[in-house]
């Protein structure tokens, strides 16, 4: 069945028009056709089964007829500090992380990121994100979408990030989760693509990060976050 998100308020028994992208791609390119299924969800949790009742070449109208409560969050709380990279990384990150229950991700903006953001991009970029993980959603079978946080300095934001267990990733540290811990949020910090500083590494320690290092392999800035949180979800989450 097809998954499609929209930010409207949901209820039973109602004929909810979808917006236009979400019409545009359920009409347009999947081809659908009245008295076609479809699920919906608002990111508020659970999702609503209807059926497509009525549509034209730019509007689509839905009857929601079925409430399913299924929440398939993890039950481990994952907020992903990722320094900002150039390309489609970071939309990968965005988009893998999601898929495998990150919580919320702050990009981030460090000594060695390349990425340079005005207002107007920003505003830009931000919408494209959040699309990203909407469209993850939609993919995975998630009712909630992970916040995307306004981009932050990374100083800024490894002393004002709360979570029961708190790590930085990097090849020239040692270290390794503790798997007789049991805690109900984790944050994480990830460097770009030149990796973090000696000084943010230093930094992030004396603000309660624990080292970490993911192997002897130094993996790309867009391939840790998918390495990390399959970790994170098997030891304390739901990947088991």
């Amino acid at each position: 069945m097809t998954r499609l998100y929209t930010p409207t308020p949901l209820s039973l028994n109602t004929e909810i028009q979808l917006p236009e992208e979400a019409a545009h791609h359920f009409i347009k390119v999947l081809r659908a056709r009245v008295g076609e299924d479809v699920c919906l969800f608002n990111g508020e949790g659970g999702e609503y089964h209807g059926v497509l009742n009525r549509a034209d070449k730019r509007n689509a109208f839905v009857t929601l007829n079925q409430f399913i409560d299924n929440d398939k969050s993890s039950p481990l709380k994952v907020h992903l500090g990722q320094v900002l990279s150039k390309g489609d990384r970071f939309d990968y990150a965005i988009q893998k992380a999601t898929e495998l229950g990150v919580t919320q991700i702050t990009p981030l903006l460090s000594e060695r990121c390349e990425v340079r953001l005005g207002n107007e991009r920003l505003d830009k970029k931000m919408a494209h994100w959040q699309g990203v993980a909407i469209s993850a959603c939609e993919q995975s079978g998630l009712n909630i979408v992970p916040k995307i946080n306004t981009p932050q300095q990374l100083d800024v934001w490894t002393q004002n990030t709360p979570a029961d267990l708190r790590f930085v990733l990097a090849p020239s540290v040692t270290g390794l989760p503790n798997p007789s811990q049991k805690p109900s949020s984790v944050a994480v910090l990830i460097g770009a693509e030149g990796g973090l500083s000696e000084r943010e590494i230093n930094l992030s320690q004396a603000n309660g990060f624990a080292p970490w290092c993911l192997g002897q392999r130094v993996l790309r800035t867009e391939t840790a976050p998918v390495a990390v949180l399959s970790v994170l979800h098997w030891l304390w989450g739901d990947l088991r």
